[in-house]
């Protein structure tokens, strides 16, 4: 097994800092914590660059960030569980004359999936991870990494549709 040089670790950087910031950021909206732990996540790919090919760097470093995402939800709680039971359980005001941005539908859409369901759905949909990746990634079987990805898009298809309703 051969890694990385100092070359393949700046190109990787080059290439996969902004996905990985966009991906940690799409799931926790904290700027300071997303960049805290994509800092940490290219530290320990740097750690361990000798041991990680060159071709497996995109995967290490987004099962790194994910991984790291998920201590963080877990020991520091971003939103407090009364907040978040206000949030999802609030209807959507709005006015008549002005709608939602689609990206800020899709964003309230994607608070109300549990945080596994939003992670696969974002690698998946956004970052076009395949099953096989996410599954190395989450730690999920390739079966559980569809089954979330399926029901998170029926979630997020009754949200969209149910909002249609609300403004019509």
């Amino acid at each position: 097994m051969c890694g990385m040089n100092t070359k393949q670790y700046n190109i990787v950087v080059d290439k996969f800092a902004d996905s990985v910031y966009r991906f940690i950021l799409s799931n926790i909206k904290d700027e300071f914590l997303a960049q805290d732990i994509v800092q940490d996540s290219f530290e320990k790919l740097w750690l361990n660059h000798e041991n990680i090919e060159f071709d497996k760097a995109k995967s290490f470093l987004f099962k790194t960030a994910y991984n790291r995402m998920i201590d963080n939800l877990r020991h520091i709680k971003v939103v407090n569980e009364a907040g978040k039971e206000f949030l999802l359980n609030t209807n959507i005001q709005y006015n008549q004359n002005e709608q939602m941005e689609l990206s800020q539908i899709l964003n309230l859409a994607l608070l109300k999936l549990n945080e596994t369901q939003r992670a696969v759905v974002l690698l998946r949909d956004y970052e076009g991870y395949t099953y096989e990746e996410i599954s190395e990634i989450t730690g999920l079987s390739e079966s559980q990494v569809k089954v979330y990805i399926f029901r998170a898009r029926q979630n997020l298809k009754n949200f969209l549709v149910s909002y249609k309703e609300i403004i019509r």
